[in-house]
């Protein structure tokens, strides 16, 4: 196989198929990448494949160069499989199609993974494990073109999906690319303020502006690349943002704190679609709250005790008391197994906030 590409998802499927066996040969633009790339153990440099013909290559160029590099593929490797990996899908089909190029043996996919850092260095080969990876087959496609496709992420151990390349760009304006765009927003919001206001800061704020962390030259091509999909939703922010603001500018007139209500109402509505556990439906959990010593072994100690009492953990998140040295580890589970955790709990002397 050949992996066209080495930042961190070119290296990670690297790393990933070399860890089962498979036979990988990589090429970047970039020297450095390359050699990290090789040295990491993600693959051997191209020239090494010789005259043998792979039955797959892996596209994993940025967005804006994607179409430019499985058009020379499809050239350069005339019996293999072509699939890309890029955020957006429809644009590239589009592209290779005004280009007249045989899309049989080419297929658009997107592993939803990734890293806050970047390139080899962060590349790891279980990084598709459990995650969701979109294959955008073409009316064209062959079915052994889309085999192939499945298989690489079936084997990388990724969860598959079937979109059209349309369907496909529509779900991730919303899902992913909206959030991160309302994420970097508040974010910014942030910049000049005063650090004893930021110091109140709690995981509300860190929730919602984590993924503005992320790399801006990459955002500005995956933004630009689904730029139609993704106006059409920020349209429709924009008329809830201006019904708030409207709202809030008379906050005590008729109507009012009703329209407050149901904006709320709404957000609780489309917050419980999101689906469950491992992918399951969704599903009400109750939260309680354990505060912990700020010390090594507390949080290990909990979760052991918790495992002995014979309940499930459903999700976990952490936080930190300001000015005091515990941390509050906010803890959920089913809602009939709530009372008797914290009872067991209390029974052990840990400190429990419902």
């Amino acid at each position: 196989m050949v992996v066209l590409g080495t930042g961190l998802l070119g290296a990670s499927i690297g790393l990933g198929l070399r860890g089962r066996g498979v036979p990988v040969f990589l090429s970047d633009p970039s020297p450095t990448n390359q050699a990290v790339a090789v040295d990491i153990g993600a693959g051997r440099p191209l020239p090494e494949l010789g005259s043998d013909v792979p039955q797959l290559v892996v596209i994993a160029a940025p967005p804006d160069v994607t179409a430019d590099v499985v058009e020379k593929a499809l050239s350069d490797f005339p019996g293999s499989v072509v699939v890309d990996i890029a955020s957006v899908k429809a644009g590239i089909l589009d592209s290779l199609r005004r280009r007249g190029v045989d899309l049989s043996r080419y297929v658009g996919t997107h592993p939803m993974a990734g890293r806050e850092k970047s390139g080899p260095v962060a590349a790891r080969g279980e990084l598709f494990t459990s995650m969701p990876w979109v294959v955008c087959p073409s009316g064209e496609t062959s079915g052994a073109a889309l085999q192939t496709a499945r298989s690489l992420a079936s084997d990388l151990g990724a969860v598959v999906s079937q979109f059209t390349a349309e369907e496909h760009d529509e779900a991730v304006a919303l899902v992913s690319h909206l959030p991160q765009v309302m994420s970097s927003l508040l974010a910014s919001r942030l910049q000049g303020t005063p650090l004893h206001a930021l110091s109140l800061a709690g995981n509300g704020l860190r929730d919602v502006t984590r993924i503005a962390a992320s790399d801006p030259s990459l955002w500005v091509q995956i933004l630009g690349g689904n730029a139609a999909k993704v106006v059409e939703i920020l349209y429709g922010v924009r008329d809830d943002l201006n019904r708030l603001i409207g709202t809030l500018e008379d906050p005590t007139a008729p109507g009012a704190r009703l329209d407050l209500a149901q904006l709320m109402s709404e957000g609780n509505a489309g917050q419980a679609r999101i689906p469950g556990k491992h992918g399951g439906p969704p599903q009400a959990y109750s939260w309680l709250t354990v505060l912990v010593d700020d010390k090594p072994g507390q949080i290990a100690r909990l979760l052991t005790e918790i495992g002995e009492i014979g309940v499930n953990l459903e999700d976990l998140r952490l936080d930190h008391s300001s000015g005091q040295n515990v941390g509050m580890v906010e803890i959920s589970v089913l809602p009939n197994k709530h009372d008797h955790l914290i009872e067991a709990l209390n029974d052990r002397g840990w400190r429990v906030l419902q």
